[in-house]
């Protein structure tokens, strides 16, 4: 019977096949892999201590994965490690595959790894590395400080020729004929960024595997750029040690984890692994500790009230021991839930470096908080795990306890003296009204505050189109679902129009929220339901995408196009089937929804749903289909071949 320590090596090496890699920190083999920054595919593990790779030039070598690293993972996304319940924030990939960079600063905020080495948000921001679901967080320096390296392989604009792994007969014309890629692609839903698409010099086209499952159906002859990384910033290939990887490893007694997704995405993923009670949000933020594992791996924490929950291991994420000691604030304690009751006033603590830790695991940093440093505000409720909503320079946030301090909960902590009393609400006055009058239109939006946007429409100096932190107040209602706000704001001619930073109007906004009310609402004022956003996305495709049921359904009732392409060329139709989603699916084809648009890579519905191997998809697709369309690009044998 094969133990517990060897099976997790193995997972862990099986879950390494097919990473891109580059050389590493103990790197001592000259020029075998091309030279700094060039590109190759993990192929196979031959031990715990050793790893096969094939470089894109066709150099296939041996390498140290322990004691020694001689490689460095440039991309995992290939492995099909994904991290359940997150999306990067700028390209919007969701779940993000591969590596997961978390910003340090900012609360919420991922990123991928394209967007991160192509220096998405702030260069001055540390970032967390989570290299996977259950792998602790690694900080790293802020981007701009770093050194950036070219990567170089088969890349957009490379000439290549067939490579080890070729099985494709003669479709590039022949042994040592010549292609050009020209797309780096997904070969499959759960292993991104692992094909290359390459247009043959016979005229032949079509996707090969760079990194699926390992293999390598291609040799660049001359390279290409593939963009810049940050070197220092990559893990080294194999230094976390088995059994660490994915959600499949295991987490070891004594670990310290969070719960750190959001609560909808968390109640989802606990079906079947415990399920969910009320008394669990206490585990929301707070630092507990694992103190069981069944044979289902479900993992058992404990927490400082003493309760103990089990989890669904892709639920947590592994906090360094050290971190957590430093950081985390038993709020449970009850002598620190006896300091505050709803209604006291509180002064926010004014170190702003400070602040930033304290708050780490308790509501988060946001950029947004500074005006509130120093100030004073009311305690408007207290959560479970005893952190406080406070109103504060006109918009409530969420503190650490230990973040604030009272300043008075009566008449006790005010003595008798009346002029201390008068200064003290003087002082708070002042802070909801010292702010910038857009930005309290916004948040008061936001907040779903319809009477205070009305009255700060009254001011002359106010501008309902004005945008605060990236959104305008019509795009913060709209994705919090405030209808009533919405209402205020269109009396006073808001733009139903406007775009944020990645093209998104209100309609995007209340799609991304799952509102169908907003959504009708917006188009009882003639908001266009078809806007494209800077990726060509119109809100059906991001209600597609999230799996909004209820948006989607809107909207093809209100006659929103149902086949528009995005730049990918993918139609929701697309999205439907690559998220497993038959009741969309279905849905999209009750709503006359084209299968037979291509996409970019030639693929139309049918396509689609043969290359993601599902026989239920292709056959919702091929009901509907009128005539011979369903071969315009590709032969009958071309689809069977990828269904098979």
């Amino acid at each position: 019977m094969e133990s517990r320590g060897n099976r997790n090596i193995r997972i862990n090496m099986m879950e390494g096949v097919g990473a891109r890699v580059t050389r590493g920190l103990d790197w001592k083999w000259g020029k075998q892999d091309g030279g700094e920054g060039h590109v190759g595919t993990v192929r196979s593990f031959e031990s715990p201590e050793e790893v096969v790779v094939v470089w894109d030039n066709g150099t296939a070598a041996n390498y140290r994965c322990a004691g020694a690293y001689d490689l460095r993972i440039l991309d995992s996304a290939p492995t099909g490690i994904k991290h359940d319940g997150s999306m990067c924030d700028t390209c919007r990939m969701q779940p993000i595959y591969g590596m997961r960079w978390k910003c340090a600063e900012c609360p919420n905020y991922d990123l991928c790894s394209v967007c991160y080495h192509g220096d998405k948000h702030h260069l001055r921001h540390r970032f967390y590395r989570i290299n996977t679901p259950n792998s602790e967080r690694v900080v790293l320096e802020p981007r701009r400080k770093s050194k950036k390296i070219m990567a170089r392989g088969i890349y957009p604009g490379a000439r290549v020729v067939r490579g080890v792994d070729w099985e494709w007969e003669d479709q590039d014309g022949g042994m040592s004929r010549r292609g050009k890629v020209t797309e780096v692609q997904d070969w499959s839903a759960t292993s991104p960024r692992s094909a290359a698409y390459v247009i043959w010099d016979n005229g032949a086209k079509n996707l090969y595997r760079v990194g699926y499952e390992g293999m390598s159906d291609l040799k660049v002859v001359s390279d290409a750029k593939g963009g810049y990384f940050y070197r220092d910033h990559l893990p080294n290939l194999g230094e976390q040690g088995p059994g660490s990887r994915g959600v499949h490893g295991l987490f070891s007694l004594g670990d310290q984890v969070n719960v750190d997704l959001e609560l909808e995405i968390v109640q989802t993923l606990q079906h079947g692994h415990g399920g969910w009670t009320d008394g669990m949000f206490e585990t929301l933020g707070t630092t507990g500790t694992v103190v069981g594992i069944d044979e289902d791996h479900d993992v058992v924490v404990s927490y400082p009230s003493g309760n103990r929950w089990t989890f669904n291991p892709a639920v947590l994420t592994k906090v360094n021991p050290t971190t957590a000691a430093n950081l985390t604030v038993r709020t449970n304690d009850p002598a620190v839930a006896s300091q505050f009751q709803i209604g006291d006033l509180v002064q926010i603590c004014s170190d702003l470096e400070r602040m930033k830790i304290l708050q780490r695991g308790h509501g988060e940093w946001a950029e947004a908080m500074l005006p509130t440093l120093g100030k004073i505000g009311r305690v408007q409720q207290i959560y479970h795990d005893n952190d406080l909503k406070v109103e504060v320079c006109g918009t409530s946030w969420t503190y650490n306890p230990t973040a604030v301090t009272k300043v008075a909960s009566d008449s006790a902590g005010l003595g008798n003296s009346s002029e201390r009393l008068s200064a003290l609400l003087k002082k708070l006055f002042e802070t909801h009204i010292s702010g910038d009058v857009n930005e309290e239109l916004v948040k008061a939006a936001a907040n779903g505050d319809a009477h205070k946007c009305e009255e700060i429409m009254q001011r002359p100096e106010a501008n309902v189109n004005v945008q605060f932190a990236g959104h305008t107040a019509l795009q913060a209602a709209s994705q919090n679902g405030h209808g009533d706000v919405l209402k205020v704001l269109i009396r006073h001619n808001a733009d139903m129009e406007v775009e944020d930073k990645d093209g998104d109007r209100a309609i995007h906004h209340a799609a991304f929220g799952d509102e169908p009310h907003v959504i009708e609402l917006l188009h009882e004022e003639s908001a266009d339901l078809n806007a494209r956003n800077k990726r060509r996305q119109t809100a059906l495709h991001i209600g597609v995408n999230k799996g909004h049921y209820g948006v989607v359904k809107i909207l093809l009732e209100l006659a929103c196009h149902p086949s528009l392409q995005d730049s990918e060329g993918d139609t929701p139709l697309h999205d439907a089937i690559s998220k497993k989603r038959d009741d969309i699916l279905s849905l999209l084809l009750d709503h006359n929804a084209d299968i037979c648009v291509t996409n970019n890579n030639g693929f139309n519905a049918l396509h689609h749903a043969a290359l993601r191997g599902n026989p239920r998809w292709v056959f919702l697709c091929f009901l509907p289909l009128p005539d011979h369309r369903l071969f315009s690009k590709y032969t009958g044998t071309q689809i069977y071949t990828y269904f098979i």
